[in-house]
């Protein structure tokens, strides 16, 4: 595929030469040609090749690692607001899931998590807290609290991997019903540097409030790179 002169912009042809061998000849994760074999490849400028390169990163096709280079950027996952486990959501897409603990302990809750589980203020809880990795890099951070008056020995298994899975096989508490708040956040200096991004990057913010029939199971607050994940789903008008 050659670049010429003509109606679409030299930078424009060379994005669609790129995008092209990202999804047909690349997988997530390889470099792409370096600027100055690109420029000798197809004869254009630096600036155009900067500007397709640009587009790239803007659209997550691609990322730049300081001093390293740029990669292909791995598939955004995405959730259509049904309840599913992150590890569930990635198998249905073919992405390995797997996790790093950040923090697993028993410990006095926040006032909302207290009051969600119907418990004492002063009563610990369980606190999990999980980087959510897709074919070992960085998608999301979960922050979830669970109650111990149900699963009380919940850390004994293997949370890193799917704890909705425990919470269905391990204590007949599969998840049922929630209610998700989304927000708009930016990423704290910690939470960039687990995620791989800039402090101040755009993240999606989820508050789960979980149950398993009558019982409060979960409250979690997952934050979640936009380039690696979005929320779609279908809405209807109803009859007046």
């Amino acid at each position: 595929m050659q670049i010429s002169d003509g109606p679409v912009p030299k930078h424009v042809q060379l994005r669609l030469i790129l995008e092209h061998m990202c999804d047909e000849e690349l997988t997530p994760g390889d470099p792409i040609p370096g600027e100055r074999a690109l420029e000798d490849t197809y004869g254009v400028s630096r600036i155009t090749v900067r500007r397709a390169i640009g587009d790239l990163v803007a659209m997550g096709k691609l990322r730049r690692v300081r001093g390293k280079g740029t990669f292909v950027a791995p598939s955004p996952l995405v959730s259509h607001l049904h309840l599913a486990s992150f590890s569930d959501e990635m198998k249905a897409q073919h992405v390995e899931a797997s996790s790093k603990i950040l923090l697993s302990g028993r410990a006095t809750p926040p006032e909302n998590v207290a009051r969600f589980f119907g418990t004492d203020p002063q009563v610990a809880h369980i606190h999990l807290r999980r980087l959510r990795l897709g074919d070992g890099e960085p998608y999301a951070i979960d922050d979830a609290w669970y109650n111990c008056r149900l699963v009380p020995d919940l850390l004994e298994n293997d949370v890193y991997n799917s704890v909705y899975t425990l919470l269905e096989q391990d204590y007949e508490l599969g998840i049922t019903e929630a209610d998700q708040t989304v927000t708009a956040v930016e990423a704290s200096d910690s939470n960039a540097a687990l995620l791989d991004v800039p402090a101040g990057t755009a993240l999606l913010r989820i508050l789960r409030y979980a149950r398993s029939g009558e019982h409060n199971v979960e409250l979690c607050s997952s934050v979640y790179r936009t380039d690696r994940y979005r929320l779609t789903t279908r809405v209807g008008r109803s009859a007046e």
